[in-house]
């Protein structure tokens, strides 16, 4: 499903920005679109691992929350700037303000929206994930998508449900969803 919105500036126009929850398939979605595109795609959270030397729940561990999240929007800042990408978002990028301009004035931002059961089947063994660290997951998720749905949907250019879908078929759909966004542009 496609949304209108100001059309980013031109000649930033061919960034394309992945957001979404956790286990809605950003990354695996973003690498297979980026090669069908030949494009180059980058991956916020592993920029961040990157350019720290320290994984994910590290830097919580010894920053917290609020800590990784500055490193975040300065990522998110410098990875936005650029031209011609895939970029996929951490699931909380869109919780600062800053972050969701970014997102909305420097290219085309699609949502991948997926339902709490397919969250914690794509995340059930995946330690990497310090807001999962809890005893109920499922309330964790439930709570998390109260707060970012809104979010998400607010800098979405492009909704796409991901829920049972195959990547092929999901990178698929989500050319065909972009070529009706540029021309409704145009």
């Amino acid at each position: 499903m496609s949304r209108r919105r100001t059309p980013p500036p031109s000649g930033l126009t061919d960034n394309l920005f992945l957001v979404g929850p956790m286990g809605a398939g950003k990354s695996t979605i973003g690498r297979r679109l980026a090669a069908v595109m030949k494009r180059p795609f980058i991956d916020s959270d592993r920029e961040i691992v990157e350019r720290t030397g320290a994984d994910i729940p590290l830097i919580f561990e010894l920053e917290g929350e609020e800590g990784f999240r500055r490193r975040e929007a300065a990522v998110i800042d410098d990875l936005t700037a650029m031209t011609g990408i895939v970029l996929a978002t951490g699931g909380g990028a869109v919780l600062a303000e800053e972050n969701r301009r970014c997102l909305q004035e420097r290219g085309v931002t699609i949502y991948l929206r997926t339902s709490i059961d397919q969250q914690l089947k794509r995340t059930a063994h995946d330690k990497n994930r310090p807001l999962l660290q809890t005893d109920d997951p499922r309330a964790r998720l439930e709570s998390l998508f109260k707060i970012r749905d809104p979010l998400y949907t607010e800098v979405a250019d492009v909704i796409l449900e991901t829920d049972g879908k195959p990547v092929p078929v999901v990178v698929d759909r989500l050319l065909r969803e972009l070529t009706q966004y540029q021309e409704r542009r145009f």
